[in-house]
């Protein structure tokens, strides 16, 4: 069973299969503020200003670094919208996108909430 718990645990490392259909469904119910739109897993993360916002892509800088798994980031006056997915898998979802999803949630959690 996937949990947020197992994913904070993991690395990403190179990957050549995206997640089966099963998977993806229990990598998502680990996760129930992500959602897939348009084939990318995707959460917009909301603050109470401009100042907020770019800490938290700063914070989550060091985690992408970490994880050498780059997302789109879209920033806005209040708010981060997060868009991932795995080139090495054809641009499908992997393990690796759940993982950086459960460390991006933990650090908005620890440091946001």
């Amino acid at each position: 069973m996937i949990t947020r718990a197992t994913l904070l645990q993991q690395s990403c490392h190179h990957q050549e299969q995206a997640l089966s259909p099963e998977a993806l469904g229990e990598s998502l119910a680990a996760l129930p503020d992500w959602v897939v739109e348009h084939g990318k897993l995707v959460r917009t993360f909301s603050f109470k200003d401009y100042h907020q916002t770019i800490r938290f892509v700063n914070a989550i800088a060091s985690v992408v670094h970490q994880q050498d798994h780059h997302p789109v980031l879209v920033v806005s006056y209040n708010r981060c919208i997060v868009r991932m997915n795995t080139h090495s898998v054809n641009g499908g979802l992997s393990e690796n996108d759940f993982i950086c999803a459960a460390k991006f949630d933990d650090v908005y959690q620890h440091e946001f909430s």
